[in-house]
C-alpha cells in the first residue's frame, strides 16, 4: 500500500495546544505561512495549524509523522491505523524500553519495558498511551499507567534502582550511562522470560549500543536491539515512558512518607531546599538513601549548610567530582573554598 502525503484534521482547542507546544518544544523549523496559528517543518514533511483550527501535514514522511507523532501526542486516537504504516515494524512484536528519574535529585532510577503487538497498538492508544514527558499531569500518567498495567497483564518489567543501590553503583561504575545500559538490559531480559518468542527491542539512544548488549546475559542476546532518536514515538518505548514514570512517582511518594519530608521533583531551588530541610530533620546522611549524590545539587546544598561532603562519609564524599580531598568535619569559620 503506498503511504498517503497529506492529511487534513479539524483539532479542538486542547489538541490545538498540544500541537503548538509539541512544535515549539520539538526539533521543528519553523516556517511562515499565511494565516497559520504555527507552522514547523519535520523532516519530509510540513505540519500547518491554521487559524481556523484546521491541522494540514503535507510530504512524503506524512504519514509517518502522522502515525508516530501527531496520532499518539496530539489526537489521542489513531486515525490512519498501523496498517497502513510505511514500515510494519510498527506494529510488529517488539519491546520497548525507557526510564525515568534521572534527572532528578530526589528519587529512584526506574528502567522500564512493555510489550506491544498490532492487537496491543489500538487499545494502547485509546486509553491514552503515549510519551510520558508529553504528559503534564501526574494524576493522568497515572490513570494511564494503571489502565496500562490492567492491559499489560504480566507483559511488562520495571527495574527500580534506589537512592541507595544508585549511589553504590555510581561509586564503582561513575558513569551514567553504564548504569542505564544495566538497567536496560535486566528490564529486557525480565520480560523476555515472559516472552521468550519476542525478538527485537527499542529504546531512546542514550549511549553506546554496545554498552547494553554486553550487559545482555544469553537469552537477551539473541534479541535485536534498536536504539534510536525520539524513540518514545514508538508505542512500546511510550509504554514504558509512562510505567517507569508511575514508578519513579510512587517510589518518591514513598520516599516522603517514609522520612516525613515532600521530596518534590527534578533539580530546582525547591529541591535545593527540601534537602536542607530534609538534613535539618534527620541528617546530611540522609542524602544518600534518598538523592543521587554527584549531583552537582548535592555540593550547593552541603555548602549552604557550611559542611563539605565529608558530612556524608565515605561513599558521599567518594563522588564528588569536584570536591575531592574534603576531610571528615564541617568547615571552619572563614575558610576558604572549602578544601581542608
Amino acid at each position: 500500500m503506498e503511504p498517503r502525503n497529506s492529511f487534513t484534521f479539524t483539532l479542538d482547542e486542547t489538541q490545538q495546544a498540544a500541537l503548538i507546544l509539541l512544535l515549539e518544544q520539538g526539533n521543528y523549523r519553523p516556517a511562515t505561512v499565511p494565516y497559520a496559528t504555527i507552522a514547523a517543518d519535520a523532516e519530509h514533511c510540513r505540519i500547518v495549524l491554521y487559524q481556523s483550527g484546521k491541522c494540514v501535514v503535507q510530504g512524503k514522511g506524512a504519514q509517518e509523522f502522522l502515525t508516530f507523532v501527531l496520532e499518539p501526542q496530539v489526537l489521542l486516537s489513531a486515525k490512519v491505523g498501523y496498517e497502513e504504516v510505511v514500515n510494519p515494524e510498527a506494529f510488529a512484536p517488539h519491546i520497548g524500553v525507557d526510564e525515568s528519574g534521572k534527572g532528578d535529585f530526589f528519587g529512584p532510577l526506574v528502567i522500564a519495558s512493555a510489550y506491544s503487538d498490532k492487537t496491543l497498538v489500538k487499545p494502547m492508544q485509546e486509553i491514552g498511551v503515549r510519551d510520558s514527558k508529553t504528559i503534564s499531569s501526574d494524576a493522568r500518567a497515572l490513570d494511564i499507567a494503571k489502565a496500562l498495567r490492567q492491559l499489560l497483564g504480566n507483559r511488562f518489567s520495571i527495574v527500580a534502582i534506589g537512592p541507595r543501590k544508585y549511589n553504590e553503583l555510581y561509586t564503582r561504575i561513575r558513569n551514567v550511562n553504564s548504569i542505564l545500559s544495566w538497567g536496560h538490559a535486566r528490564a529486557i531480559e525480565n520480560l523476555l522470560e515472559k516472552i521468550p518468542s519476542c525478538t527485537r527491542a527499542v529504546s531512546d539512544q542514550f549511549g553506546s549500543k554496545e554498552q547494553v548488549k554486553r550487559a545482555l546475559m544469553q537469552k537477551g542476546r539473541k534479541i535485536e536491539l534498536v536504539q534510536m532518536h525520539k524513540a518514545e514515538s514508538d508505542i512500546a518505548v511510550a509504554a514504558a515512558s509512562i510505567l517507569a514514570r508511575e514508578a519513579f512517582l510512587v517510589g518518591l511518594r514513598k520516599l516522603g512518607e517514609q522520612y516525613e519530608v515532600k521530596f518534590p521533583k527534578g533539580a530546582s531551588d525547591l529541591v535545593q531546599q527540601a534537602a536542607v530541610n530534609a538534613i535539618v530533620k534527620h541528617s546530611p546522611t540522609i542524602l544518600l538513601e534518598t538523592a543521587k549524590c554527584h549531583f552537582k545539587t548535592t555540593d550547593t546544598v552541603l555548602s549552604r549548610m557550611n559542611l563539605t561532603r565529608a558530612a556524608l562519609g565515605p561513599d558521599g564524599a567518594a563522588q564528588s567530582a569536584t570536591a575531592n580531598g574534603f576531610r571528615f568535619r564541617r568547615k571552619e569559620s572563614g575558610a576558604g573554598g572549602g578544601s581542608q
